[in-house]
């Protein structure tokens, strides 16, 4: 059985409730799974799971939530080399540049991208929990 840990932070809630969704797909398909938020994830439980989603919003100039996401993350990514991982978040502005910068970082580090990443603005609507669920469903 796939060890699936669906990490996030969440201000106003929308990316928490793509978090739920991308848990719901993972457990759909026979994960193990997992929700956590930032401050309850860090690099020591990396080794514990066969895939990571990672989720955050778009935060001040499109850029991770600076306070707990973005700490853990950076942490974390000396064990992102060969790890299957899938990204998610929500946004209020811009064009999505954080999640295409992020996607960068992933790669950089030698992260396996599981799926394209979703990204939804604001609140999922229909059309973005369903990708969200897939998401998590390619993280099995």
């Amino acid at each position: 059985m796939s060890k699936v840990a669906v990490v996030y932070w969440s201000g106003t809630g929308n990316t928490e409730a793509m978090a739920n969704a991308v848990l719901d797909g993972a457990k759909g398909k026979g994960a193990e799974a997992v929700l956590l938020t930032a401050s309850q994830f860090d690099v020591s439980m990396m080794d514990s799971f066969d895939s990571i989603a990672f989720g955050c919003p778009a935060m001040g100039a499109e850029q991770l939530e600076e306070s707990e996401f973005e700490p853990m993350f950076s942490d974390c990514e000396s064990k992102l080399k060969g790890k299957k991982i899938a990204l998610f978040g929500s946004y209020g502005w811009g064009d999505g540049e954080w999640m295409r910068n992020w996607e960068e970082v992933c790669s950089a580090d030698g992260a396996v991208l599981a799926c394209d990443s979703v990204i939804c603005n604001g609140f999922p609507d229909d059309k973005g929990v369903e990708m969200c669920i897939s998401l998590g469903e390619n993280l099995v």
